[in-house]
């Protein structure tokens, strides 16, 4: 026993946490967060959900040969990634903007970069669950992925850093309200003319070449190539989503508002 602890008496060791252990409770916060908000839940697991099991079982949508649920499957993955990385990070995002949240996060210990990775790996854990719930409703439903599960990763991963620079654009330039409405217009938009669950080659050929170039569409192109069609590496998507990654990321920073 010291001397201090022997008179009762202990020097205080004033300072921040360890960086990593800080990350790591703020994205654990946010993960809880995200978790509790019901409209949250509802954009991110029940509407993906429902819609892959009601397009998979009802013949609304003439979705080529073969099985639906097998083309169904991959595009409804890539909605769940949107509507997570972007949808519902950007709307949670601008109201915490707005509120004041993230400028008194500004101000504490945890440095701003650290709080976007916090917010991301948070993003990352949901879509965990989402991946996980949206694959166990398809498998009931006689979908047979197959493919390289490094292939699906890399998609989901960089369609993930796609969608979260996006978001976080959005939120930190447009105010509260107009985040709101702009993420699930967007949203909404992505979902028709995207090809999650209406193939693009169902559009004018024009609308093809542009819509091939969203991130939507080659997210959703990349996992039904690799998952459908059981394709090797789709470098086309890939270059899409990186691209898209490194403009939404990069502007985000540039132009990201804390106030």
């Amino acid at each position: 026993m010291t001397a201090a602890a022997e008179n009762g008496t202990y020097a205080p060791r004033p300072g921040a946490a360890p960086l990593l252990r800080m990350i790591a409770a703020q994205a654990a916060l946010e993960t809880r967060m995200l978790l509790r908000n019901g409209e949250q839940l509802l954009l991110t697991v029940i509407i993906p959900t429902l819609l892959l099991a009601l397009f998979s079982t009802v013949d609304i949508v003439d979705t080529g040969e073969g099985r639906a649920v097998d083309f169904l499957a991959p595009g409804i993955l890539a909605l769940a990634v949107m509507s997570t990385a972007f949808t519902g990070q950007a709307i949670a995002t601008g109201f915490e903007r707005r509120y004041g949240v993230l400028k008194r996060l500004a101000s504490s210990p945890l440095p701003r970069w650290g709080l976007m990775t916090a917010k991301t790996a948070s993003v990352l854990v949901v879509e965990v669950f989402q991946v996980l719930l949206v694959s166990v409703i398809a498998l009931a439903l006689g979908w047979s992925p197959q493919g390289d599960p490094f292939a699906v990763l890399l998609l989901l991963v960089l369609g993930t850093a796609a969608f979260s620079g996006l978001g976080l654009l959005m939120a930190g330039t447009l105010k509260a309200e107009a985040t709101l409405a702009a993420a699930n217009l967007v949203f909404l938009l992505l979902l028709v003319g995207g090809g999650v669950v209406v193939p693009l080659d169902r559009f004018p050929d024009a609308a093809q070449s542009v819509l091939g170039l969203l991130p939507i569409a080659a997210l959703s192109d990349g996992l039904r190539d690799v998952l459908r069609h059981g394709a090797g590496m789709p470098w086309g998507d890939l270059g899409i989503l990186a691209g898209w990654s490194v403009v939404g990321l990069a502007a985000a920073g540039r132009f990201f508002r804390w106030e």
